[in-house]
């Protein structure tokens, strides 16, 4: 259930027209009243010889008591209340019950025999919402105290949900993004758009600022993408900061609509992302001095950047799992950069369901802990490095390596989303869970052609060297070997191991390793997973093209192709160091 504060008006009888007539976008069905300051007000909705102006007069009567001079401006109180779409249809009684709860919770009117509150009435037209009007001035001729009733209102709704068994919503902590209001959906219903310019524009200047290093890079990001962008410059010269709009979103008069980063999001102003750009020789943490991780090679292709990204995620997790709050909060901001990164530049087969992963996380991104810059420098590196090493193709090496961190990706999403449980964000952590399952959806996409080569290549070893592996992994992993062995994607695994080998890795060590880095029970697949773990930590190539040995003469031999000394060489080509 959702209750809105809405802007304070100065019309009674105009907001009372718009209660009990049509409608401007949605049909307004048999207004009526549900409930009002003293039950007997009149009902324009249900009694044929009542007005709209007869309410609005018994509304504002407490108001024409007063001296001109004392009566606020903006009198006229407005909160809707709505159910969620699989809350079941409540009755007038129940609406009526609503509403009370709500006025005594924001301060309008606490319902006591003996408090002079605010005169107010809960209108219904429609089955699934209710609105409250209210003047705001007491019986008494004193303004109410309706501080902050916009997060009363919210904490009132949570407690009846649970009375009235109705959709639990997450309670808020103030953190999250303005929400747009009633005028831009319904323009942006006129134009056809399927979200509001709001929405449009903060999705763009999120994925700009994912990987930037300075404020020109951002601004011509912003350009690039087709925004109208205005910034505010000091007499000085220094920049104060940004506003941005879309160039076919325009108001009355024809002119540009812009928003200022700070009003699409807390952590887009432009004091927030400038955060990011300062790069510090050091990272300051309680008192101690941390040196920031030498200079990695430079990136040359999309599937190396990939590479890279799964190593800084996978630090990511260590970090969140071991690290102090301010430490894991700055994690988790920064791997939605790498969300954003990776759906600006993946295939499109994937883009869709990565777009809307890198949607959903933005709000797990955001807290009252503040996050300690530096500590996310390897993220937002990744970040960086996928945005400039361009666009991944859907085969092949890039394909392979993109399921390769969207695997790990999940991984984080889940961490992120049990460390917001345990700090008590519930809106934090239901976001990371859904972005959680974006990201397996987009894995599947990117996984299932070179899972398949995979699995094609395991199902080509010979009974010897499958036997071989299978007694590898009952010795690593006992409580789930027998699991694994019956998934598809057992020899993809297979494959992998004995790709290892030829690669001049030992693979009951390697597989050791990779098992003991965390827990696989949760997985869909531990196969795969275990397959992207083995790949990437032994630096094999994500999607081979040369078959694996088909005996275990074959399996030490190296190829050309792939050469099976030394281990360490092949790392400075890939990733710059193992994680």
């Amino acid at each position: 259930m959702i209750p809105r504060i809405h802007k304070q008006g100065s019309s009674t009888r105009g907001l009372l027209n718009y209660l009990y007539g049509k409608g401007t976008r949605e049909e307004h069905v048999g207004p009526h009243l549900v409930a009002s300051f003293d039950d007997m007000a009149p009902d324009p909705g249900r009694d044929p010889s009542a007005k709209e102006e007869d309410l609005q007069r018994l509304l504002d009567q407490p108001l024409h008591l007063l001296d001109a001079d004392q009566r606020p401006d903006q009198h006229v109180w407005h909160c809707s209340v709505r159910a969620a779409r699989t809350d079941r249809i409540l009755s007038d009684e129940e609406w009526g019950d609503i509403a009370r709860r709500i006025v005594a919770a924001t301060g309008i009117d606490s319902g006591g025999p003996d408090d002079a509150g605010c005169r107010w009435a809960a209108v219904r037209h429609a089955d699934d919402h209710i609105h409250i009007i209210a003047t705001l001035v007491r019986e008494d001729g004193r303004r109410p105290d309706h501080h902050r009733s916009g997060q009363r209102a919210q904490a009132a709704a949570r407690l009846i949900e649970a009375d009235y068994d109705l959709h639990r919503v997450a309670p808020g902590d103030g953190t999250a993004a303005k929400r747009p209001t009633s005028a831009e959906r319904h323009k942006a219903e006129r134009q056809g758009r399927e979200r509001t310019a709001r929405e449009k524009l903060r999705e763009t200047v999120r994925t700009a600022s994912a990987g930037a290093a300075s404020t020109d890079e951002f601004f011509d990001r912003l350009a690039a993408d087709g925004l109208l962008i205005h910034k505010r410059i000091a007499p000085s010269g220094d920049l104060l900061g940004y506003k941005v709009a879309l160039p076919d979103d325009r108001n009355k008069d024809d002119e540009p609509v812009f928003y200022a980063g700070s009003t699409l999001a807390p952590d887009l102003s432009l004091p927030r992302i400038s955060e990011r750009w300062a790069l510090h020789a050091e990272a300051v943490t309680e008192g101690e001095r941390e040196p920031v991780q030498p200079a990695l090679p430079p990136v040359t292709h999309p599937a190396f950047a990939r590479r890279r990204a799964a190593a800084a995620t996978w630090q990511a997790l260590l970090i969140i799992d071991h690290g102090d709050d301010g430490m894991a909060a700055a994690q988790i901001a920064a791997a939605g950069e790498v969300l954003d990164a990776l759906a600006k530049t993946s295939a499109a087969h994937t883009r869709a369901d990565l777009r809307q992963a890198a949607f959903a996380f933005e709000r797990a991104s955001r807290s009252h802990i503040r996050a300690v810059r530096g500590h996310d420098h390897a993220l937002r590196q990744a970040a960086h490095d996928l945005v400039h090493s361009g666009p991944a193709l859907g085969r092949g090496e890039d394909g392979a390596t993109t399921a390769m961190v969207i695997d790990m990706a999940v991984f984080l999403a889940i961490t992120a989303a049990n460390w917001h449980a345990r700090k008590h964000h519930g809106q934090q952590a239901a976001a990371a869970r859904h972005a959680a399952e974006h990201l397996r959806a987009a894995y599947q996409a990117a996984a299932a052609d070179p899972i398949a080569a995979l699995r094609q290549r395991g199902q080509r070893l010979t009974p010897r060297i499958r036997q071989r592996h299978a007694d590898l992994l009952h010795h690593a992993l006992p409580e789930l070997a027998d699991r694994i062995q019956g998934e598809p994607g057992w020899p993809a695994l297979s494959a992998t191991l004995a790709d290892a080998r030829q690669a001049g890795h030992d693979p009951a060590a390697l597989l050791a390793e990779v098992t003991r880095r965390r827990e696989l029970d949760t997985a869909d697949s531990i196969s795969d997973v275990l397959v992207w773990r083995l790949r990437r930590s032994a630096h094999l190539p994500a999607a081979p093209e040369s078959p694996p040995a088909t005996s275990a003469r074959d399996s030490r031999r190296a190829s050309p192709s792939n050469p099976a000394t030394p281990p360490a060489a092949r790392a400075a080509n890939h990733s710059g160091r193992r994680p």
